[in-house]
Formats: structure tokens, C-alpha cells, sequence
């Protein structure tokens, strides 16, 4: 008989699954095991690339997403192993953890269920790995707050076990759904997974199954998987919180119904819990709903002031209404526009959508003559609004709280990051990023397996720390995500490293052997793309070209007053020298205003769009650099010009600018230029 039989129930989740796989089969190594993977219907490639990759593993199809339970249950009737372990398809396990696992179960003849420990992608304990059961005073302690008041407490801290070292091996009531290992003498005895359970709620019922029949669950401390904690609901239409509930309303219903009055508090406490958990998840729509309304009141202060000469001009019974509905009707047409859904860091959706709010605004105001004191004062502070909340949101791409979601392109602004490993797949994805314009990825340097390299530079890139020091690489460089090279470096090093650093601050992201891809809790970033032929550039669109025209006339024009003169005077007083970067772009400034150069373009250096006398581009090469637009002061190629870049990126760089152009990647690329002139300073 095998050791160990595995059953991976997934559903649309591919980038992560390869990774479980791939540590899986490391941690099956010297093992004699077998390997399932039940799919629910996923439409991502997910069954292709389990044929492909993993040929070994057993592979069952559905059509249809069938549920947890039952999609384990498929499995583990075809399983022959001693031990049965349950994982999630979004984990990663040590090459010691299986093996650890066994020896424990070896060890304890009486444990017929058990899970190990589990931890968050930051590297901070995963509480749900142990728990209880949901009797009426663990319920109630949960509901009122009191264990996450009071988690050290015995009495209060039990829903989590809390009061527990998370550092010891013991005897709990429940374990997590993501690793379930359990005894076959244990299996044969209450059957499988309930399938009234479609998701959540099916491993707790197992493990109080477990200990009716007399065997013992517990938490195994010395090894440690991650858990990125939820991927199959991000990419599917289920209310995950609907089925939660739903499923410990069931749990309730099927082991208290004896008690009405038990039955009755769990079922209160149970929709509670619901509704606080709804508000939880809506609270970031709530947010930005209220700071979009305060930020309407502050425009029309500021519309009351420029009008009438000062503040809290209007009768006193106006305010509640003045500053209570404007803000609502722009926040429900901001709503309706999907501002704060899937648009919520669009500047053009917000101003439009304000600009509509003003327009209803303004006819409220006509047919309601108690509060029509001025049409100037509501045109000045819709005026105002359009700009600042459009400059909000500005503001959280800018400083990163918007830069990697909500948005089809990202910020420039990128996270400080380091990659571990130093071989040829760390080099890889070093240069897969580099032409991947707004990930969201500053690469600091490398983190080598030992300090015999560090000070080095691999493709341009210096290795600033080893794996044992990483801890202090981190703190010091203010770094602000890992990125994990599998290749070369075992799980139990990554596992480590993720554990000692949890209170840091970091997003530890892991890259398969494949390069595809880099996984991580916040998002999964491709790394190749599938290649499109794009039949118009947003640089060649007349709404952008007018943009841009429009703003190089601005700048030009505002900069020509302002600083040209004093370079100017400077250059003839050092007697034509030509003086520092900065100084040689402001003098070209006149060719901007002329509109032979843009502020943000391709490099000076690029062949100049010469026209033959009948109007169209002389050759080939510069009808291409005419498609992607003018050459430019500033640009994607400029700020990230280095000394290895190649002839291939500087092209991907200045195509990428071409197709994704925009007034708000101009005005980025620029700050960016601006910071890496004042860092260039600080380094001079």
C-alpha cells in the first residue's frame, strides 16, 4: 500500500496549482505516493497544464464546479494510500512537511486527523489552522469581540486557541480545510467529506466526525506550509460570505439542533457575524464614498468663500442639507458610473461623473429657491470638485495605494523589491520585469544562497544581501517585496525566510520553474503576454494627440518664462558650455513649443521624423519612429536607460509608450524623472 495519497480539488486558479505541484512532488520525494487533482470546471488552462507539465499526476475532469466536498470525495474513493491528505491548490509545502507529517501519525497510533502549521503569504501565522468548535460561549466570544479583545485569555481566546503557543504540538477540535491529513483507518470509519457542504464548513464537520469516533485531531507546529487563503472565489461569481454562513448555519443545524434555544443564539449570532462580515467587505467603497463627499463640501467652502468673500456666509438652516446632499448625488453617480467598483482609480470617470452631478446639482438648486442662493457659487465649487477628486485618486496611484489593482495599467511608481536567487531563472525574470513597464517592481538587486558574491553585479544588477541576512536587507533597503526565484532554492529556505521576516511589511511572491508567472497574495502578474497585433496606438488617436499637444504648449510655454531665461543667462556667462542634463533639456524647450519635440517621447537619439517633399516619412525606419510619436525631453527609455540596455527593450519600452499613451502616464513619467534626478543628485 502507497504512503501518502494527495488530493488537490481545483478551480481556476492554474499559476498557483503549478506551484503546489511542483512542492508536492519535492516533498514526495523517497515516498511512495500518488497525487490527485480533482477539476471543477476551470476555464484557465488549468487541466492543459497538468497534462503537460505533470503527465504523473491522476487527473479527474468535471464539467461542472461540483463543490469541495464532493470534488474530494471523487478522489478519495480512487485513493489507496495509507494516509489521505486534503490540500488547496493555493499553497506551497516544505520538502521536509509530508515526511513530518508521517512520522508524527507513526508516532501517535491514536491521532486519526491532523494539519500542520499554516502560514499567511506575509509570513504571519494563519489562525484558522486550529480552532474550535462553534459551541454557544465560543460563538458568543467571537460575535461580542471578546477573544480578539482578550486573545491570550483561556476563556475568551478559544475560537483561535489564541491562549496556545503557535510554536507547540497538541491536541485541538478542529483543523484547516487547506491541510487536512488524515489516517485511512479514520476515513473507512465516518466516510468522507459531507456533501450538503458546497464550500466552507465541510472540514470542521469532518474533524467533529473524526472525534465522535473516537480519534484525536491535532496541530502539528514543526513543519509549515503557506496559504495564499481564498484564489478559487477572487476568480469565480460565488458570494463566498453568503456560503460561509450558510454553511455554519448548516453545521449548527445538523450538531446543536438538539437545544432550540442553542440552535437559536448560533443561528443570531451566525446572520450577525454575516452582516458585520458584508460591511467589512464594502467598507473600501464606503471610504471612498465619504472622503468623496467631504471633499464636495470642501468645494463648495471653498465656492462660498470666492463668491461671497468668507466662509459659513449662508442662513444657518441650510448647511445640513448644502453639505449633506451634493456630496450623495456625487457619490451615487460616481457609483452608478462604476467609480467605485471596477473604475475606482479612473480620473477621467470621476470627473465626469462629477461634472454630471453639478449639471443635477444645478437644476436642484432652480426648483428649490430656499437653497438657490447662488448659481456662481455651485458653478465655482463644481468647478473645484472636478479637480480635486479626479487629484485624489491621483494621488493614491501615485503613492501606491492604487498603483496595482482596479486599474487596466499600472503605476510607474513601483514597490521596492529584491529578487532571491542569482541563476539563470532569477536573471529571467529580472529581464522579463525590466520590459514590463508598470508592474509595479523597483528592483533593488539580488539575494544570494551565501555572502560570497555580495558587492557583484549580475546583468547590471548588484547582489546586496545573502539568504541569512535577508531579515536586514529588507529593513535597511525599506524594501517593500521578495520575489522568490523556485529554481535553486528549496521551500523550507523560502518558508524560513517568509517566517522570520512576518512583521516586516513585505509581500513575499513566488515565481514557478516556468517563468510564467509571479504569484503572490495581492495579485498574479504575467510574465509573458500573449503577443496582439494592435491596429491603433493611443499615441495616433486624435483625443491624445490634441492632449498632448495641448499639454507640451502649457508646460513649454510656462517653462520658457520661468526657467529658460536663467539657463540661458547662465550658459552665455559660462561662455557656451553646455552645462548639467537638466540645463541642455530646458534649452530645448523652444522645439517643444515649436512641436518638432514632446516633453515625454522617444529618446533624443532616435532617428528624427524627416518628411521627403511629397509629405510622407523618407524610409521606413522613421515611419515607424513617426508611428510611435516625437521624440521627447523625457520618456520610458530615458528613465530606464542603463548601460546593458538592449536595442530590443529600448524598442518595447518606446511601443509599450505608444499604445498605452495618456496625459496621466505623461504627467508619471515625468514625476518619475523628476525622483530620479534628485536621487542622482543625493548619490552625486
Amino acid at each position: 500500500m502507497m504512503d501518502l495519497s494527495v488530493v488537490i480539488v481545483n478551480y481556476n486558479v492554474r499559476q498557483f496549482l503549478e506551484n503546489a505541484l511542483s512542492s508536492v512532488k519535492r516533498a514526495m520525494n523517497g515516498l511512495q505516493g500518488e497525487i490527485f487533482v480533482v477539476d471543477n470546471g476551470s476555464n484557465d488552462g488549468s487541466v492543459e497544464m497538468v497534462r503537460m507539465k505533470f503527465p504523473e499526476v491522476c487527473l479527474v475532469e468535471s464539467k461542472i464546479n461540483l463543490g469541495f466536498a464532493k470534488a474530494n470525495n471523487l478522489a478519495l474513493k480512487r485513493a489507496s494510500g495509507r494516509f489521505l491528505m486534503l490540500l488547496n491548490p493555493d499553497t506551497v509545502v516544505q520538502e521536509d512537511t509530508f515526511k513530518v507529517m508521517l512520522e508524527f501519525f507513526d508516532d501517535n497510533p491514536d491521532v486519526g486527523l491532523a494539519g500542520c502549521k499554516v502560514l499567511n503569504p506575509d509570513g504571519s501565522f494563519q489562525r484558522a489552522c486550529r480552532r474550535s468548535f462553534p459551541t454557544p460561549w465560543v460563538a458568543f466570544t467571537k460575535i461580542m469581540g471578546l477573544s480578539t479583545l482578550f486573545p491570550k485569555s483561556k476563556l475568551f481566546g478559544k475560537y483561535n486557541l489564541t491562549y496556545l503557543s503557535t510554536d507547540e504540538t497538541y491536541e485541538v477540535e478542529a483543523i484547516s480545510g487547506s491541510f487536512m491529513m488524515m489516517r485511512r483507518e479514520a476515513y473507512l470509519r465516518v466516510g468522507g467529506l459531507d456533501e450538503s457542504f458546497f464550500m466552507y464548513g465541510e472540514d470542521i464537520d469532518w474533524c467533529y466526525r473524526v472525534a465522535q469516533a473516537g480519534f484525536k485531531v491535532y496541530y502539528v507546529h514543526s513543519t509549515k506550509i503557506i496559504h495564499y487563503k481564498g484564489e478559487s472565489t477572487k476568480r469565480s461569481d460565488i458570494d463566498e460570505i453568503k456560503l460561509f454562513y450558510n454553511a455554519m448555519q448548516l453545521f449548527v443545524e445538523k450538531h446543536f439542533s438538539t437545544s432550540w434555544v442553542v440552535e437559536f443564539f448560533l443561528t443570531t449570532g451566525i446572520l450577525l457575524r454575516a452582516g458585520i462580515a458584508f460591511l467589512g467587505k464594502a467598507r473600501r467603497t464606503l471610504l471612498l464614498a465619504c472622503i468623496d463627499i467631504i471633499l464636495v463640501d470642501c468645494a463648495l467652502l471653498i465656492g462660498e468663500y470666492v463668491y461671497f468673500g468668507k466662509m459659513f456666509h449662508l442662513p444657518r438652516y441650510a448647511y445640513p442639507v448644502v453639505w449633506l446632499v451634493p456630496g450623495l448625488i456625487v457619490a451615487m453617480t460616481m457609483y452608478f458610473s462604476g467609480a467605485y467598483t471596477t473604475h475606482r482609480y479612473s480620473l477621467s470617470r470621476a470627473a465626469v461623473s462629477t461634472g454630471i452631478s453639478y449639471v443635477l446639482i444645478s437644476a436642484l438648486v432652480y426648483f428649490a429657491k430656499d437653497f438657490a442662493f447662488s448659481r456662481a457659487m455651485v458653478l465655482i465649487a463644481g468647478f473645484v470638485s472636478v479637480l480635486l477628486l479626479p487629484g485624489f485618486r491621483l494621488g493614491l496611484i501615485t503613492f501606491g495605494r492604487g498603483g496595482t489593482q482596479g486599474r487596466a495599467r499600472k503605476s510607474l511608481f513601483g514597490r521596492r523589491t529584491v529578487i532571491v536567487g542569482t541563476g539563470y531563472s532569477a536573471q529571467e525574470v529580472l529581464r522579463k520585469l525590466r520590459v514590463r513597464v508598470d508592474d509595479g517592481y523597483d528592483i533593488l538587486g539580488f539575494i544570494d544562497m551565501n555572502r560570497k558574491k555580495v558587492g557583484e553585479k549580475i546583468a547590471g544588477v548588484e547582489i546586496i544581501g545573502s539568504i541569512d541576512n535577508v531579515g536586514k536587507v529588507i529593513s535597511e533597503r525599506k524594501v517593500g517585496e521578495v520575489i522568490f526565484s523556485t529554481e535553486g532554492i528549496s521551500y523550507i529556505d523560502i518558508l524560513s525566510v517568509i517566517a522570520r521576516s512576518n512583521n516586516r511589511g513585505v509581500n513575499f511572491r513566488l515565481v514557478p520553474n516556468s517563468l510564467e508567472s509571479i504569484i503572490g497574495k495581492t495579485r498574479v502578474d504575467q510574465l509573458d503576454d500573449i503577443p496582439l497585433v494592435d491596429i491603433e496606438y493611443n499615441i495616433q488617436k486624435p483625443v491624445n494627440r490634441f492632449a498632448k499637444r495641448s499639454f507640451d504648449l502649457c508646460c513649454s510655454f510656462i517653462l520658457l518664462i520661468i526657467a529658460y531665461p536663467i539657463v540661458g543667462l547662465r550658459r552665455l556667462i559660462s561662455y557656451g558650455g553646455r552645462g548639467g542634463l537638466l540645463r541642455q533639456r530646458i534649452l530645448l524647450l523652444p522645439q517643444v513649443f515649436s512641436g518638432r519635440l514632446s516633453i515625454v517621447g522617444r529618446p533624443l537619439s532616435d532617428a528624427e521624423d524627416v518628411h521627403s517633399t511629397d509629405g510622407r516619412p523618407s524610409d521606413p525606419a522613421r515611419n515607424l519612429a513617426s508611428y510611435l510619436g516625437a521624440r521627447g525631453l523625457t520618456g520610458l527609455v530615458q528613465i530606464n536607460n542603463r548601460e546593458d540596455l538592449r536595442h530590443e527593450e529600448e524598442e518595447g519600452y518606446n511601443v509599450y509608450y505608444a499604445k498605452n499613451q495618456s496625459l496621466m502616464l505623461d504627467i508619471e513619467i515625468i514625476m518619475k524623472s523628476v525622483q530620479l534626478f534628485f536621487k542622482r543628485r543625493r548619490r552625486a
